[in-house]
């Protein structure tokens, strides 16, 4: 049987079971896609596909069961309960909202095994899921809102007052109904409201019924399944919708590549659902291996900690920023980490004096990894035995990877060109003009490609060096700098705990190298350490990168998936004296 599945082939019988049509109308038109490539077995997958389906009757229909699936810090669930939970959130839906294929529900919660279900139950009924960020205010909500269109919302109680807010601003958002996170042993047991849009009281109705069941919807694989909001690192964030195929997708690429999940596995991290590595990792892969997930509201460090030590995570998802602050904790207490298998970060490159700390402080590897919404998780990575040092890694199995120069042509090994990228996943933005600048259509050798806004260079191994981000180039006095590289030699200084490197205007050099720098406690700020730090810069990169400017502050500004927003930095852009 041959196994490799062209594009035309994926299209081939896709009926949709969507009635609402919405997003598969505002999708932009099918030559403007980029090139899908199915090339691995495991990503020939039928025509009929519900992905919640796939994640979760089908594992208990394989015998898990009696497995735990979802974890908090005090109690668990397993997956035939958490079947029993979507299958009656699905039936609210269903019949008391009356949701109809393809209608979208907004889900706003902190991560939580409740907010896990409703995820699940929207597919389930064949709805298409909006997961916002927990920190998202109501100006923010009415711009998902209205994009989307968002026909009902499931919310955290915690969380009602700026979605409503924003549902007064609207004209699209039917209902919505609230929930408390804290009903975890039975959605429904610990809700007195008699409100009509309580969650928790039509869930009692639920458990009161007859039956357990839901009648899936038999969507297609083509069918969309979710749209996930860029995290608005460049300040406009992007609607990227992504089919149920998709979501198993990423679950039979990277961590069946990087991780080898099995069901003893007790995954964990610090992203929110919202957030689609967070998804990834925190909700499909274990689910996908029969394996279970920890999820916790809102982890500082060392609530973290404590979890993966108490619940022995053997995975772990986090970011550059989290994973430095862990190895802090780690390195100053006993704590006992033999159970933890693997670390991944991304979101943000990492920094080799984070992955030194952290390897220091917790003998473990950290494996990198790049992705990017638009292709829902990451497409370049690593184990710990392929680690190249200063390499992100390789093409995760499944993708493929080009370097491109200016006019779309792939360039040869070691050269410096923008990060282009095919896979069995790929940029679909709802109604936005920007599908062009993300998915390169025009004629040549460059057509169909992802280009994700990174550039870098690709070794004679196909190791990918990461070099900056497209628009975190600096250009001064003729010469091009990365922040990140710079970001990288400050980081290695004993007093610099974080920082943020941008451009800005000069009339001399058009623009000039200026760092943002957070300190460790016991570090003093001041016109003394700053020249410290630019001469420490110096002996580490090319002398012309050095940060001309250093502004001490106490926090950087980072998206609520713990990104850094250089765009506000560039806002800044107050031209202060080193201080």
């Amino acid at each position: 049987m041959n196994h490799e599945m062209t594009e035309a082939a994926a299209v081939a019988g896709h009926v949709s079971a969507h009635v609402d049509r919405y997003v598969s109308d505002h999708l932009p038109p099918r030559g403007d896609w980029p090139e899908l490539c199915f090339d691995l077995p495991a990503l020939n997958y039928p025509p009929r596909l519900n992905c919640a389906v796939e994640l979760l009757d089908r594992m208990v229909a394989a015998g898990h069961g009696d497995r735990v699936a979802l974890r908090s810090l005090e109690a668990s669930w397993s997956y035939r309960e958490l079947l029993l939970h979507s299958n009656r959130i699905a039936r609210v839906l269903r019949d008391e909202l009356g949701l109809l294929p393809g209608n979208r529900v907004l889900l706003r919660g902190y991560n939580s095994p409740l907010l896990a279900a409703c995820w699940l139950a929207v597919l389930k009924a064949g709805g298409i899921v909006v997961t916002s960020m927990p920190l998202l205010r109501a100006r923010e909500l009415r711009q998902m809102i209205t994009k989307a269109r968002i026909d009902f919302a499931l919310c955290d109680v915690r969380l009602l007052d700026e979605l409503m807010q924003a549902g007064r601003q609207t004209t699209e958002l039917k209902r919505v109904l609230h929930y408390r996170a804290d009903s975890f042993d039975m959605p429904g047991s610990s809700d007195s409201s008699d409100s009509p849009d309580s969650l928790d009281l039509l869930l009692a109705r639920a458990v009161a019924g007859d039956h357990d069941g839901f009648d899936n919807v038999a969507t297609s694989a083509e069918d969309p399944a979710l749209i996930a909001f860029t995290s608005g690192t460049t300040g406009i964030p992007k609607a990227s919708v992504h089919f149920h195929r998709d979501v198993l997708a990423i679950c039979d690429t990277f961590p069946a590549a990087m991780l080898q999940p099995v069901p003893e596995d007790v995954f964990c991290g610090t992203s929110p659902l919202a957030f689609t590595y967070g998804l990834g990792g925190m909700l499909c892969f274990p689910l996908r291996y029969g394996a279970s997930s920890l999820l916790l509201e809102r982890p500082t460090p060392a609530l973290m900690l404590q979890a993966m030590v108490q619940q022995r995570a053997s995975i772990c998802f986090s970011v550059p920023t989290f994973w430095r602050q862990l190895a802090v904790l780690v390195e100053t207490g006993e704590h006992d980490l033999s159970h933890l298998r693997h670390c991944v970060s991304a979101g943000e490159p990492l920094p080799e004096a984070t992955r030194a700390a952290w390897r220091r402080a917790a003998g473990k590897e950290i494996i990198d990894g790049l992705g990017s919404t638009e292709l829902l998780h990451i497409f370049i990575s690593h184990t710990a035995a392929s680690l190249r040092r200063g390499a992100i890694g390789h093409a995760v199995p499944g993708y493929r990877l080009c370097v491109m120069g200016d006019r779309g042509q792939p360039l040869p090994a070691g050269q410096l060109g923008r990060l282009a990228v095919k896979g069995p996943t790929g940029c679909r933005y709802l109604d936005d003009e920007r599908q062009r600048s993300y998915v390169d259509v025009d004629a040549g050798a460059g057509q169909g490609w992802n280009l994700t806004g990174d550039t870098g260079i690709l070794d004679a191994d196909g190791y990918f060096h990461f070099h900056a981000r497209s628009d975190d180039m600096i250009v001064s006095a003729g010469y091009n700098i990365a922040g990140p590289e710079v970001e990288a030699a400050l980081l290695q200084h004993p007093a610099v705990f974080e920082c943020g490197v941008v451009g800005i205007p000069d009339a001399e050099r058009g623009h000039i190298v200026k760092a943002f720098v957070v300190l460790h406690p016991g570090h003093a700020p001041g016109p003394l350490l700053a020249a410290q730090l630019q001469a420490h810069a110096k002996q580490r990169i090319a002398p012309y990168k050095y940060p001309r400017e250093i502004e001490f502050v106490s926090e950087l500004p980072r998206t609520e998936t713990s990104k850094l927003q250089r765009f506000r930095l560039r806002e800044r852009g107050d031209h202060e004296p080193s201080r």
